[in-house]
């Protein structure tokens, strides 16, 4: 008889993040831990498995159903694991508008995967998501957890070859719009330091 392994419990051996994510809720409210939970199996596993889940709602008291219910309404979550480096493009209006579904196309040209798809060697997977919530900066691309935002063909190709190498260059933040104006119009009216050359004592 072949003794098959089991899966030994996520959190088996993290009580003391169990602790500290269930300590953040009143015992009445413990099913609020749900998704934070689930990130923590998320950002170890790349997925959360059945297994996972079941164990999950077995803390916090609700079913697998229910505890499955709010993972599938997020797009964060995956159920089967996804690459090293998860490329998510957005392609709500705002990014469709500035470029998001050309910017969607050559990254699917350029990883030769399409939305949903892991490569063999686990190191790209690619997900055409819903709002990323950088509409004033599209189009957005998101890497794990890092975002790049108004994002080129020609910076994609650097980000994959960045990737290539295992490296993940640091993300791109963009001001635009109003905020990019109010923070132009504040340098030209703060007044001059009177301890410059030029001020007056």
């Amino acid at each position: 008889m072949v003794d098959l392994p089991t899966l030994q419990p996520f959190f088996a051996d993290k009580l003391e993040l169990l602790a500290e994510i269930l300590g953040r809720y009143p015992e009445y409210g413990r099913r609020s831990a749900l998704m934070p939970l689930l990130w923590e199996v998320q950002r170890a596993e790349r997925h959360v498995s059945e297994a996972r889940i079941e164990e999950i709602a077995e803390i916090i008291g609700v079913t697998a159903t229910e505890a499955k219910g709010v993972m599938s309404f997020y797009s964060t979550y995956h159920e089967q694991p996804v690459g090293r480096y998860h490329l998510q493009v957005c392609r709500t209006l705002s990014c469709a508008l500035a470029g998001g579904d050309e910017l969607y196309a050559h990254v699917c040209e350029r990883t030769g995967l399409v939305n949903g798809e892991t490569d063999a060697e686990g190191r790209f997977s690619i997900q055409n998501v819903e709002c990323l919530g950088s509409c004033g900066t599209a189009p957005v691309l998101q890497v794990n957890d890092a975002f790049y935002e108004r994002v080129t063909r020609s910076g994609v190709d650097a980000l994959l070859e960045a990737m290539r190498r295992d490296e993940l260059p640091p993300p791109t933040r963009e001001r635009g719009g109003d905020n990019a104006s109010a923070a132009k119009a504040e340098r030209q009216t703060t007044p001059a330091d009177p301890t410059d050359a030029g001020g007056a004592a």
